[in-house]
């Protein structure tokens, strides 16, 4: 029987040290160390970050919002259209923005803050991980997290919900590695440091989304030491110069807005906060179950890498639980409860737990490879697990890719950027376009013709309540952007030019005095689709302007939408 013995004082074996061919290993070894890992994270969540284009409504919305800030250079106040927009605080239209006049106004500039936001959420729990559970733990927990599919496809949505999961994973991370460095050295100055951090970011997070930056990583902190019975650790995490620069950080901007815009602090903390959370009047109504169903979903790749030691690692996490492990699953379960209370339901509000299944997952893995007898199989149970949960997330951006295209306004928007002249007003029939002043880089608000006076508006949680709500804040902005039918021809007196956007039966609506005519029709959209139209719109019939061969305006508009299209389409390739 051939024995090796371990030398006095020689570490004990890792996971890791395993046999197992040695590409594995060597690729677990670096994914060990914190800066490899932060540069491949960053790799791999931006490698189809610009493939298609923005999703509406959503992406269409925010990066819209993100434009106008920019091309008004108003770093203050978010608008849609022309109109103050405070459903959501400004972190992400900053970030955007400064992104876009970094990089230029590009699908994947403009998806940055996401991007962001998935990598800070990857690289706070591989640090967290590896200190307090282990480098390879580390190394599993961020790898389980980058592969799996709602986080890949969350990280380069353009929306505030992967930034807000970010800002909660690292504040998360912060503050439970605050404590466990006081509770391993005994000094509360060592702690001081990541303390601090905690609350900047918790700052972040509140200016990401508002009150769940902070309210969730409390929760969560709290409910940790609570069950602990760590009180002195509660009553060390109450920093007067933390409180200080949490409030330097997140508190401004709200008072900016307040003073500029009365009522701003009622309407964004009890409509757009409390309201929402408890009311049950907005879309997407999903069941009580529907998060522990998601996330049941995307761990599926995992589970037979969990199969062996299925037993040993439920008796270890609810018998016995570990701090680390303790942790994870207070996290994962408030944020799930919490999410779950609402009936309105989007996928991405659940991803602030998506880190603490990771690291559960991981913990499961790495239990059954020191069980495994026969360590090589295992490695492919996993590696197995990882490779389909990424082929996943690639499967959805390239489905999203896919259907993206038809509902886009991007060929449209691109087209009307080199038809448009200089003062030329946009006329919006219709549903609102939330991505058109993006990919037409219109200088002016759009003319939105509608029954704007409707009493049920606020009643429906659609684009319309969107823009009343706006309205309110701005009322002299809104009687130049949003129209009634009847009152188009005052708006446009005097306009020799004009462009309508809306479907191909929006013209039926136009008033007798105005003459349209076609000049882009989307051919792109779906079955049971209006497709969007593009029209040249005059108050009177175009005069005759010899331009070349005798063409008028008209003409020259019709004979230049083939060169653009082509335009377009080449610089698409």
């Amino acid at each position: 029987m051939n024995t090796r013995l371990i030398p006095p004082g020689a570490a004990l074996p890792t996971p890791l040290d395993r046999p197992a061919p040695s590409w594995r290993a060597l690729l677990m070894q670096t994914l060990e160390r914190p800066l490899p890992f932060a540069l491949l994270a960053a790799l791999w969540l931006m490698a189809t970050l610009g493939a298609r284009p923005l999703m509406l409504p959503d992406e269409g919305r925010y990066v819209g919002v993100a434009w106008e800030m920019l091309h008004a250079q108003d770093w203050w106040t978010p608008t849609l259209n022309g109109l103050p927009f405070f459903h959501k605080p400004p972190l992400f239209y900053w970030i955007t923005a400064g992104a876009m006049q970094l990089f230029g106004p590009h699908e994947w500039a403009a998806r940055l803050a996401p991007l962001l936001g998935g990598w800070m959420a990857a690289v706070s729990l591989h640090a967290l991980a590896r200190r307090w559970s282990g480098a390879a733990h580390g190394a599993m927990a961020g790898v389980v997290l980058l592969a799996m599919p709602l986080f890949y496809f969350g990280a380069q949505f353009a929306n505030l919900d992967m930034l807000v999961a970010g800002c909660i994973t690292t504040c998360i991370a912060l503050a439970a590695h605050a404590v466990l460095l006081r509770e391993a050295t005994g000094n509360q100055r060592a702690a001081r440091l990541p303390l601090l951090a905690a609350y900047a970011v918790a700052a972040l997070g509140v200016l990401a989304k508002g009150l769940i930056g902070i309210v969730l990583p409390g929760l969560v902190i709290v409910l940790w030491l609570g069950l602990r019975r760590d009180w002195r650790g509660l009553w060390a995490l109450v920093s007067l110069p933390g409180l200080l620069l949490f409030a330097l950080i997140a508190v401004p901007w709200f008072v900016v807005m307040e003073q500029r815009f009365p009522g701003f602090l009622h309407y964004f903390f009890v409509v757009q906060h409390f309201q929402r959370f408890s009311g049950s009047g907005f879309n997407n109504v999903m069941p009580f179950w529907f998060y522990p169903a998601v996330l049941l979903l995307v761990s599926l790749p995992w589970l037979p890498a969990l199969r062996r030691p299925r037993r040993a690692v439920a008796a270890r996490s609810w018998r016995l639980p570990e701090r680390m492990r303790l942790l994870a699953w207070i996290w994962l379960v408030v944020v799930v409860l919490f999410f779950s209370m609402p009936h309105s339901k989007l996928l991405g509000y659940v991803l602030p737990a998506v880190p603490a299944l990771a690291y559960l997952l991981a913990d499961g893995i790495l239990a059954g490879l020191r069980q495994a007898q026969g360590p090589v199989r295992f490695w492919r149970h996993w590696q197995m697990g990882a490779l389909l949960s990424a082929a996943l997330g690639v499967v959805a951006v390239a489905w999203v890719a896919w259907s993206g295209q038809l509902s886009s306004n991007a060929p449209m928007g691109s087209v009307l950027r080199v038809l448009q002249q200089p003062g030329d007003p946009v006329v919006i029939f219709g549903r609102y376009p939330y991505d058109l002043r993006f990919y037409n880089r219109a200088s002016e608000p759009a003319v939105i013709v509608g029954n704007w006076a409707d009493p049920d508006i606020p009643n429906h949680d659609d684009w319309r309540k969107e823009i009343a709500d706006a309205a309110q804040f701005a009322p002299a902005m809104a009687d130049r952007t949003l129209v009634a039918n009847a009152q188009l021809p005052e708006r446009l007196h005097g306009v020799r030019q004009a462009w309508l956007v809306g479907p191909a039966s929006a013209v039926a609506d136009l008033p007798p005095q105005f003459h349209a005519e076609r000049v882009f029709q989307d051919r792109s959209a779906g079955a049971g689709r209006d497709p969007q139209t593009l029209w040249r719109l005059s108050a009177v019939p175009a005069p005759q302007i010899p331009v070349g061969h005798g063409c008028n305006p008209a003409q020259t508009a019709a004979h230049a939408v083939p060169a653009a299209i082509a335009a377009v389409t080449s610089a698409a390739r």
